[in-house]
């Protein structure tokens, strides 16, 4: 299959895989560093409480987000696999078929957001003091929700359809608008934590109408169909749908297990160290997702790799793709863990200023907290990997045991074992645990 100089089945896999993995990694870093840019200007330009409230409402985004990386990452595999066998038609229905969907859920979630805004607060760990600041950004917010499903979905198949250098400035161009916005909506204009949502929704938006755009009238293989409403076309949906969520499932659970670690770390910081407390932990939250994104940059660029020569059978370029992503991972997630413990002082003070109280915190704790990052990268990999051969079950497995079976527990205890500490090693020991099982698992298959 030759689409746009992409034949994934012979092109010479370090070639194929750089070439998939530069565009990735940078449109993803890039959409990473918006986030970051939200918490430089809301901790800088409005106060701490303002950060920490940004952080009480990272979970709705999370939600959405692992919505759309659910149907992405599914339909990415499912059609990747009808395209090496020749079946572009079910390729594309299945690709309609994934937008729809999820679009209709995001639409019931933001409704609900809306109508909950202070309910969310208290659910995600916020407390009266900080409900304003959050009600006020998930109101201004809400169009950027929606909106970035469609970009996040869409991702998935613009690389599929063999345009990864796309891919990359949908995320590179809101990416530059929302630091841009950011600054003029917060410094100069005033605007508090309004102003950075609204820079949010407005950059969002901007991606969104590319994806469309690139789906209605530049794709070169994957087309979209009218959605049909008849029962046999429901029926068939039905069953498709399941299939592309199940292979989808462990992302979703990987981009909510960011969004647990979150909301379990809001509720033990609120409970030991209070509101100070919360926006240090704020600041290893912003930092998450920028190690999320190597780990997932390394996962989506070997994923229809690994999904079409899987489809194909050839096992040798399968396991060569493997190889080269758990390298990758090992690289990464090393050059970022010293890089954080090294730079902790700059980062604390980059969204803080000089709020001594939250300061002193996270002085203290962020290079604890650091010490996850290989193993975080790992376990998204190995994830990753289960799931483009279609081993849905593993990855959902590991995916719960990282994300919630073992986070909760070691946020739980290891404060009483080892005081302000445990907060911050709670993340670094479930990875590690996590890894090692799956070891143990691969030893086996």
């Amino acid at each position: 299959m030759q689409r746009d100089a992409i034949d994934f089945g012979n092109t010479n896999i370090p070639r194929l895989f750089v070439k998939l993995f530069i565009p990735t990694f940078m449109g993803l870093l890039f959409g990473a560093m918006l986030n970051l840019a939200d918490g430089i200007f809301v901790g800088r330009g409005v106060n701490s409480d303002a950060l920490a409230a940004v952080n009480i409402a990272a979970p709705v985004f999370m939600l959405f987000g692992g919505t759309a990386l659910m149907f992405g990452a599914g339909v990415s595999v499912v059609a990747a696999i009808h395209l090496s066998r020749g079946n572009g038609k079910a390729a594309n229905i299945n690709v309609t078929q994934a937008l729809t969907v999820a679009l209709a859920i995001a639409a019931v979630l933001l409704t609900l957001v809306l109508a909950f805004p202070r309910e969310v607060n208290a659910l995600f760990g916020g407390s009266k003091r900080l409900e304003p600041y959050t009600v006020d950004y998930l109101r201004y917010v809400s169009v950027g929700l929606i909106s970035s499903v469609v970009t996040m979905c869409g991702l998935f198949i613009i690389r599929l359809d063999g345009s990864p250098q796309y891919a990359m400035l949908t995320n590179v161009i809101p990416a530059v608008l929302n630091v841009i916005l950011d600054w003029l909506f917060v410094f100069p204009l005033q605007m508090g934590i309004k102003g950075a949502a609204i820079a949010t929704s407005i950059s969002a938006v901007v991606g969104a109408t590319m994806v469309v755009v690139y789906l209605l009238r530049l794709t070169k293989t994957i087309r979209l169909y009218r959605p049909k409403f008849s029962h046999k076309a429901i029926r068939l949906t039905c069953r498709n749908v399941g299939y592309m969520t199940r292979l989808g499932f462990p992302t979703f659970l990987g981009e909510m297990a960011i969004s647990c670690t979150m909301v379990v770390g809001n509720y033990q910081f609120m409970r030991y160290l209070h509101e100070d407390g919360v926006a240090a932990y704020s600041v290893a939250c912003y930092l998450l997702p920028l190690v999320f994104m190597f780990g997932n940059a390394i996962a989506q660029s070997s994923l229809p790799i690994v999904s079409y020569n899987h489809g194909a059978g050839n096992e040798t370029r399968v396991r060569q793709t493997f190889r080269m992503s758990v390298g990758m991972a090992v690289v990464c997630g090393a050059l970022i863990s010293l890089a954080v413990v090294w730079a902790s002082p700059w980062l604390m003070h980059l969204f803080l200023g000089e709020q001594q109280a939250p300061l002193a915190i996270g002085l203290k704790g962020l290079p604890l907290f650091a010490s996850a990052f290989v193993f975080f990268t790992l376990n998204l990999v190995f994830i990753g990997f289960f799931q483009s051969i279609e081993r849905s079950r593993a990855a959902t497995v590991f995916m719960l045991l990282r994300g919630y079976l073992l986070v909760i527990p070691c946020f739980i205890v290891a404060p009483l074992l080892i005081g302000e500490r445990g907060l911050w090693l709670a993340v670094p020991i479930s990875e590690l645990v996590t890894f090692l099982a799956i070891l143990l698992f691969g030893r086996r298959i």
